[in-house]
């Protein structure tokens, strides 16, 4: 009973749960090639600090172009142990209170940013101009549309696209509190998605989980590596290169 507690309240987070993946992990077994979810988006390449909405696909030459140059400037290492991680390393979920992040102590949580950012036809609870009851996301992952409510609260969840759990492999468990939570509620590290989708990818890294929808995959990887840039983080050589593979 205990567990099963945790498992909903890691997902109510946005954090989802983290299953072992099998199958077609990197989600190059699927046909999806996007739809309503480039009706909402941003090339991240014009959205350094992630203060647009969502993801864009990068479709043109130069951009791709642009996109591998980018990518060509993360460091990479082997991934380090787990050893010590734990989500309340970086801080709890959602918090406003921290420092140099775009909307940090603007008195409303980072989930509620995030899906003010990313959804349309948005509703708040009565008297609150924070707290989202209801919303319409199109999904960068999936080009799904999404008719999220939060009653259902774990159908959206917020993804770390670059997983703390990852981040904490790669360096991070050597930082101070307040960076870690920096990295864990900055928005460029942060995209709602479908839910399920979310919680298939784990603290996977590119080379083993991608979105299904094959046309934001190079945008993802751009989102990937601007992260690593921006908080001076390695990927592992396999990551790399199957982020470089997304944008030829």
């Amino acid at each position: 009973m205990i567990a099963g507690i945790s498992v909903a309240v890691a997902v109510l987070a946005g954090c989802g749960p983290m299953p072992e993946l099998d199958g077609d992990p990197t989600g190059k077994g699927g046909d999806a090639k996007g739809g309503s979810g480039t009706e909402r988006g941003v090339n991240p390449l014009d959205n350094p600090d992630g203060t647009g909405p969502g993801l864009k696909a990068i479709s043109s030459d130069k951009d791709r172009a642009k996109a591998r140059d980018l990518i060509d400037k993360v460091a990479t290492k082997g991934r380090g142990a787990k050893t010590g991680y734990d989500r309340d390393k970086f801080g709890y979920a959602w918090a406003d209170n921290v420092d140099d992040v775009p909307w940090g102590r603007n008195g409303c949580d980072t989930r509620n940013d995030l899906l003010k950012r990313d959804g349309q036809d948005v509703k708040y609870r009565s008297g609150s101009n924070c707290v989202i009851v209801s919303m319409t996301l199109n999904d960068p992952y999936t080009g799904k549309t999404i008719d999220w409510s939060k009653s259902d609260a774990a159908e959206v969840q917020i993804d770390h696209v670059m997983p703390l759990s990852y981040d904490w492999q790669m360096g991070a468990s050597r930082w101070s509190e307040s960076k870690r939570k920096q990295i864990a509620n900055d928005p460029l590290n942060l995209i709602p998605v479908d839910g399920s989708t979310n919680g298939s990818k784990g603290d996977s890294g590119p080379a083993t989980w991608l979105p299904p929808r094959r046309d934001i995959r190079c945008s993802y990887a751009v989102r990937f590596a601007q992260v690593a840039l921006k908080y001076d983080l390695p990927v592992t050589s396999a990551d790399k290169a199957a982020m470089l593979e997304q944008c030829k």
